[in-house]
């Protein structure tokens, strides 16, 4: 109860009144953000060493899917927690999400990113002093996984971002690091990339109008076969990445 009252005590001055938090806003999103992001490649080496990615063409349509499927299974974590970014709601939407990544390889990437951005998140954000509570809070309770989603959802929501502006930047991100990935892996040129980026951003806008502002109740796995292949990523003899 004494730390419910904490965060509810530790109220901050609306986003939109202050420019300090546009700032912040912007800086979520920047790659420099040590949270650890580019350490993963949403099965993207696996696919390649099983041979599902060959080449650019390939690579396009499988991070479309990626894309539809951070839209159908993430989406809706994001959102509820940017709607209501409190202690409680946290928790519950991260015991959810754990219950529903079966997927062990990429339910350590989900808990690693969280974790890197939540501990990112109150040291950068001290605007923000309800994000250093409830981490202090919940680190080391056996309550909360730390996963991804959620975690980006409690910044945006504090930040001050609306649903949508949320939702979009998640999209983002999974678009930057994908195309992070590839671009390491030799798959793609950096030039090749940024000009490749740009050209499924359509795609991802297009994905995000389908399965935004939905509750958690409806997310769902969209893409079963890159569930597979992310699951082979700790298989795999020689690896760049974690995952």
């Amino acid at each position: 109860m004494e730390g419910k009252k904490e965060i509810d005590g530790a109220q901050e001055k609306p986003a939109s009144t202050s420019f300090s938090l546009h700032w912040s806003q912007w800086q979520l999103i920047d790659s420099i953000l040590p949270t650890g992001g580019f350490a993963h490649s949403f099965g993207i080496e696996a696919a390649i060493q099983a041979r599902v990615i060959l080449n650019p063409e390939d690579f396009q349509t499988y991070v479309i899917h990626v894309l539809e499927n951070t839209g159908s299974l993430l989406l809706p974590y994001v959102y509820s927690a940017a709607m209501c970014p409190d202690l409680d709601n946290w928790r519950k939407l991260d015991r959810m999400l754990d219950a529903t990544l079966t997927n062990e390889v990429s339910r350590k990437a989900s808990v690693s990113q969280g974790l890197a951005l939540m501990r990112v998140a109150a040291a950068v954000f001290t605007e923000i002093p309800s994000l250093k509570i409830m981490r202090e809070m919940s680190l080391g309770s056996g309550i909360v996984a730390f996963h991804h989603a959620p975690v980006f959802g409690i910044v945006c929501g504090l930040l001050g971002m609306d649903s949508e502006t949320s939702q979009r930047a998640y999209m983002f991100i999974t678009l930057r690091d994908a195309f992070s990935a590839a671009t390491r892996l030799n798959l793609v040129g950096p030039l090749g990339a940024a000009v490749l980026q740009h050209q499924v951003s359509i795609a991802a806008e297009t994905m995000l109008k389908r399965w935004m502002n939905r509750e958690v109740e409806d997310a769902c796995q969209t893409a079963p076969l890159l569930d597979t292949l992310q699951g082979c990523h700790g298989y795999l003899f020689s690896r760049l990445f974690c995952s």
